[in-house]
């Protein structure tokens, strides 16, 4: 398992245990609102038959321990009404008024409400008991006490405490493992300069001494054109890490460079064609590294083709972007591996270490702020993949 498999299991777990966090809150939540619930309930009883105990008191009644329980419910909103409808007596409705009109109008708006989503009780006051429909009888409506209330939003409280949490936790994650990717990319770019750097030296002292021998040699001037190249590559690779100065360029002749060094450099079976439009347009980028991303597109499209097929730049001008299209007739890539081709360490061949279309990616999103992605691809029909570039300086 690579790094990369362990930052996705990393996910995976944070994932789960907020899942466990979130699923044993609601549980227990729901377990503690209702027996909130039931003791509320209990609690009403009491009351009212402390209600039905005052309403119908005589000598022998104790008035202090009766009062002290209706006077002990602070928290449950409550309004008792006669058989007409007549509210006797309310508690614990949060009213906020000005007058006496508006107090009897909040009263009665507060009982439509409990009528409606609370809970309603009856106690008869006559001798015939409850089971007589002609008995005399108070009507209890109530509701939720304010903790009740409160508790019910706790659940959906900390599942918003525990997604900022696992959010913060993945943004912190990726954001590692992405300042350490940078760190071996770049790391690794400027000590394969650095490397380079002399053995290019010495192949450019050896061309200098066998063009003196061979002042003629038609393939000296070949060889010096790769060794020149490989000087470039150098270049390039030290520019990784550093954010480059983007100057107004001309995409269609650095395309075209990179097709007619690539094209002498391929199987004649692989045709390369260029087709761009707007090939003087003025882009603002780095000459070098855009070249090089073109490169890479065209030597993973030669790759792709078993000796036989095509290649073909394509692109222009499109909005505010300038576009460039690498097609091929190659094996085509699975839907699955879109994205995951431009991930460092991917690669489908043998040979390889799979950086080409990472770096190619940072180049272009990181520091000329465009976009790079499959256009369209599929097993056995080729592939294309898109540049884009915008055309102004941001």
């Amino acid at each position: 398992m690579n790094r990369y498999d362990g930052v996705r299991r990393m996910k995976r777990i944070l994932v789960a245990v907020a899942v466990l966090i979130v699923g044993a809150s609601l549980l227990v939540s729901h377990r503690l609102i209702t027996d909130l619930k039931a003791e509320e309930q209990t609690k009403m009883g009491v009351w009212a038959e402390a209600m039905r105990s005052l309403t119908s008191a005589d000598e022998t009644t104790d008035l202090n321990l009766v009062l002290r329980v209706i006077n002990d419910n602070h928290t449950i909103p409550v309004i008792v009404t006669d058989e007409k409808g007549t509210v006797s007596t309310s508690r614990n409705l949060r009213l906020h008024y000005r007058s006496a009109e508006d107090s009897v109008k909040q009263v009665s708006e507060a009982l439509q409400r409990l009528k409606v989503s609370g809970h309603t009780m009856r106690i008869a006051l006559s001798e015939s008991g409850e089971g007589s429909p002609h008995a005399a009888a108070l009507h209890i409506y109530y509701g939720e006490s304010l903790l009740l209330q409160r508790l019910a939003w706790f659940p959906y409280v900390q599942l918003g405490v525990v997604t900022v949490f696992l959010f913060v936790a993945l943004l912190a994650l990726l954001s590692t493992k992405r300042a350490e990717q940078n760190k071996v990319w770049v790391g690794l770019t400027k000590e394969t300069a650095h490397q380079l750097g002399t053995p290019i030296s010495s192949l450019m002292a050896w061309m200098a001494v066998m063009r003196e021998a061979y002042p003629k040699d038609a393939l000296i001037d070949e060889m010096e054109a790769d060794v020149r190249r490989l000087e470039m590559v150098a270049e390039r690779f030290s520019k990784i890490g550093s954010a480059p100065k983007l100057r107004p360029e001309a995409v269609g002749p650095i395309v075209e460079r990179v097709a007619e060094y690539i094209g002498r450099r391929i199987p004649k079976s692989v045709k390369l064609e260029v087709d761009l439009r707007d090939k003087d347009a003025l882009i603002p980028i780095s000459a070098p590294l855009v070249e090089w991303v073109v490169e890479v597109l065209c030597k993973n499209a030669a790759d792709a083709m078993p000796g036989v097929g095509q290649i073909g730049i394509s692109g222009g001008k499109m909005a505010d972007r300038y576009v460039i299209d690498v097609a091929d007739t190659g094996k085509g890539i699975e839907r699955k591996h879109h994205k995951t081709v431009f991930r460092p360490g991917f690669t489908t061949k043998q040979r390889g270490w799979g950086l080409g279309l990472s770096l190619a990616k940072r180049i272009i999103e990181e520091y000329h702020h465009g976009r790079i992605y499959v256009l369209r691809s599929a097993p056995g029909e080729g592939t294309v993949f898109r540049i884009e570039l915008p055309i102004n300086s941001q």
